[in-house]
């Protein structure tokens, strides 16, 4: 996987979904509604208290784990 393909803390959560359908899971894992898809993964989090960074963190693991 290329440094430039993994999920960072501005990118839209919709865009994120429907570039890796595997983190659908931890995205409802961690409570991000809907209404959130528009707004980036660092909106979000901010927004439910949780720090950015982890939540990027467990996103790139997931798609990491696909592509190995």
């Amino acid at each position: 996987m290329r440094f430039d393909e993994f999920i960072r803390p501005g990118m839209i959560v919709r865009d994120v979904k429907q570039r890796y359908p595997e983190t659908v899971e931890v995205f409802e894992k961690l409570g991000f509604r809907g209404p959130c898809d528009d707004c980036t993964i660092e909106q979000v989090s901010r927004k439910y208290g949780l720090n950015s960074l982890d939540v990027v963190g467990e996103l790139n693991r997931v798609i990491l784990d696909k592509a190995l």
